[in-house]
């Protein structure tokens, strides 16, 4: 699918398809093209598109090229998956007045830049690649804010219930993950912004505009920073608890071994196979013994209570 923004005499228009290409166009997004669109696009416009193989590599050059009269920039975009946050390619090429995009997903950025396009009024292709950019880095701070009140969800947990179930360390793991992608996914934006900075392509009335974003950018990976520390600290703790709970536990059988232990020896003297124990005649000998078992365990067991090892 291809729509495409133009302006005429003032007036912002969004259409599909190709048979509506018109020199005021400022803005052309593809989305999940044919061969035939992406051939008919790249002969009307004398440029070439990004391969699938091009987007995905990861070398710097490749990221963010710029020529005489024209700048390709390769970034990723973050979804989500089943709790998981992945990276899929969207290329950018802005020529003379207007820029071109290449996707293959649909995101929510995209849909609110064509809400947002009255009110930011767009005079050229830089404008909305400047736009586009600022309503993603708005995504991502959202996508920070969600993913550190589900931190802060494992944090309280942990406190006030001491849930220590494997589901907890599961989660905490895999929201290391999501920040490592999304501060990832941000640094690479910094330096793309940092590159948009020192371009020729950009008007100096831009520049104010592009260092707030660079502002924002940096904000953003701080606060990545915090939230990974923030699940170091929570990770450390929950293991800590487990091992907590392990000693107590390890701690109760001790006690009780121990506990066990004076009986179990008196037990053993009665239970000898000598000819000669003066209280195995005797009517009490059996009340003795078990009285006697009784009694060394209730001093064990008063001997740790004094010793506050209970």
């Amino acid at each position: 699918m291809i729509k495409h923004l133009s302006i005429t005499e003032g007036r912002y228009s969004i259409e599909s398809g190709l048979e509506l290409l018109n020199p005021h166009i400022i803005w052309i997004d593809i989305f999940n093209a044919t061969k035939e669109e992406i051939t008919e696009i790249e002969k009307y416009f004398n440029v070439e598109l990004f391969t699938s193989q091009e987007s995905e590599e990861i070398e710097s050059s490749s990221k963010y090229n710029e020529t005489e009269d024209e700048i390709g920039i390769n970034l990723n975009f973050l979804r989500t998956e089943k709790r998981n946050h992945i990276n899929e390619p969207v290329s950018f090429i802005l020529k003379k007045n207007f820029l071109i995009t290449q996707r293959e997903q649909e995101y929510k950025t995209f849909f609110d830049t064509y809400k947002k396009i009255k009110s930011v009024q767009p005079k050229n292709g830089t404008d909305v690649l400047l736009s586009i950019l600022d309503t993603r880095i708005d995504f991502d701070a959202d996508l920070i804010e969600d993913l550190t009140d589900k931190i802060s969800g494992i944090s309280k947990g942990l406190v006030k219930d001491n849930n220590l179930e494997r589901e907890i360390l599961l989660k905490i793991t895999a929201y290391q993950e999501s920040t490592i992608s999304i501060r990832e996914n941000i640094i690479e934006k910094q330096r793309i912004l940092s590159a948009i900075l020192k371009s020729k392509f950009f008007p100096q009335k831009n520049y104010e505009i592009i260092q707030v974003m660079i502002k924002d950018v940096g904000s953003l990976l701080d606060h990545t920073s915090f939230n990974f520390e923030r699940l170091e600290f929570l990770q450390n703790t929950f293991l800590g608890l487990v091992n907590m709970e392990q000693n107590r536990i390890i701690k109760i059988f001790t006690v009780v071994t121990v506990i066990f232990m004076p009986p179990t020896l008196i037990a053993s003297m009665y239970g000898m196979n000598f000819k000669f124990i003066p209280e195995l005649d005797k009517p009490w000998g059996y009340p003795f013994a078990i009285g006697l078992m009784i009694i060394s365990s209730v001093l064990t067991l008063l001997f740790f209570k004094r010793k506050r090892w209970l």
